[in-house]
C-alpha cells in the first residue's frame, strides 16, 4: 500500500527543514570555497595541531571542503579523505531525508550505540595512522 503524497502546499511548507539546511550548507562552502584555507590568517589553527604537533581526524578538513567547492576531489581526497566521505554521508542522507519528506514520511535514522563507537574508533584509526610514517598519504 502507499503512502499518500500530501497536498502541494503541505508539501511546500515540509521540505522548508530540508531546502534551510542545505542552503546553509551550500552558504558554507561558498564561503570557505572563497575564503582559501590555505593562505593563513583566515580560519584559526587547529589546536591539537598547535599543541603537540599531531593532525587531528578533522586537520585539512576546511582544505578539502575549499578543494570540494572548486571540483577538485583528487585535491579534497588528498587533504582528508575521512571528511569527503562525511560530505559523501551527509549528501547521501540529506537526500534521503527530502526524499521522505516530499513522500509525507519522516526521516528514521536507527542508530544503535555499535554506530557510534565504530565512528569512533574509525576517527581514532585514521588519527593514528596519519601521524604514523605509513600515513604519510593522509597528512593534509
Amino acid at each position: 500500500m502507499q503512502t499518500p503524497v500530501p497536498p502541494a502546499g503541505r508539501r511546500a511548507s515540509a521540505v522548508a527543514a530540508p531546502l534551510a539546511t542545505l542552503a546553509g550548507v551550500v552558504a558554507a562552502f561558498c564561503y570557505v570555497g572563497a575564503v582559501d584555507p590555505n593562505e593563513p590568517g583566515h580560519y584559526p589553527v587547529c589546536p591539537l595541531l598547535h599543541y603537540t604537533g599531531l593532525y587531528c581526524p578533522g586537520c585539512g578538513g576546511l582544505r578539502s571542503a575549499h578543494a570540494v567547492a572548486h571540483g577538485d576531489l583528487a585535491t579534497a581526497i588528498g587533504a582528508n579523505v575521512l571528511a569527503v566521505a562525511a560530505f559523501a554521508a551527509f549528501a547521501a542522507v540529506w537526500a534521503l531525508w527530502l526524499v521522505r519528506t516530499v513522500r509525507g514520511r519522516p526521516l528514521e535514522l536507527r542508530l544503535r550505540p555499535a554506530h557510534g563507537w565504530s565512528l569512533a574508533t574509525l576517527a581514532l584509526l585514521f588519527t593514528v595512522v596519519r601521524n604514523s610514517p605509513l600515513g604519510a598519504g593522509l597528512v593534509p
